[in-house]
């Protein structure tokens, strides 16, 4: 299933991370107005991906304000998300760093006619797809560092440490 994002308001949680740093640029590519949730840090890093607005991760955002919530995160804030969304409006979720159980009032999602989607595995065709907009300039994956696989746990501290803007990269020696 395909989903238009053209002139559509778009929130994308974890937007300094791997997935969504290329959220917001696929997003803005799509032609979406991108708010983005990120650190204080790394805001200005996230609006050199296009982002039009960056919030902190404590700050707030209004209600019914956008068409798409694309979250990376989880946790506290998903009655939030939900509520953030426009009658209609699609929640995406690739992710759940800041915890995988929510409360969901049901009456959220039925008297909105919202639409809840797991994004994990899309058809054949959104590879090359994404491809192409790589190749063309349109997405420039973000990689914050790259370790190989020898020091992984030292990979794993500079994760934990939220620090990072981008994905952190192993790389395994031929």
């Amino acid at each position: 299933m395909a989903y238009q994002l053209t002139d559509k308001v778009v929130l994308i949680t974890g937007a300094s991370g791997g997935v969504g740093s290329a959220a917001v640029q696929l997003a803005k590519a799509r032609g979406a107005s991108v708010t983005a949730v990120a650190g204080h840090a790394k805001a200005a890093a996230v609006a050199d991906l296009g982002a039009d607005v960056v919030v902190g991760r404590d700050e707030s955002f209004g209600r019914e304000e956008f068409d798409v919530v694309v979250d990376l995160v989880g946790g506290q804030r998903w009655p939030d998300l939900l509520a953030a969304l426009r009658r209609h409006g699609r929640y995406a979720t690739s992710g759940a760093i800041a915890g995988p159980e929510v409360q969901l009032d049901l009456r959220t999602l039925y008297l909105k006619d919202l639409t809840l989607i797991g994004a994990t595995i899309y058809d054949e065709s959104i590879f090359p797809a994404m491809l192409r907009r790589i190749e063309s300039g349109a997405v420039d994956p973000v990689v914050a560092q790259t370790f190989p696989l020898a020091d992984i746990a030292r990979a794993q501290e500079v994760f934990a440490e939220h620090r990072h803007v981008g994905k952190i990269v192993l790389t395994v020696a031929p």
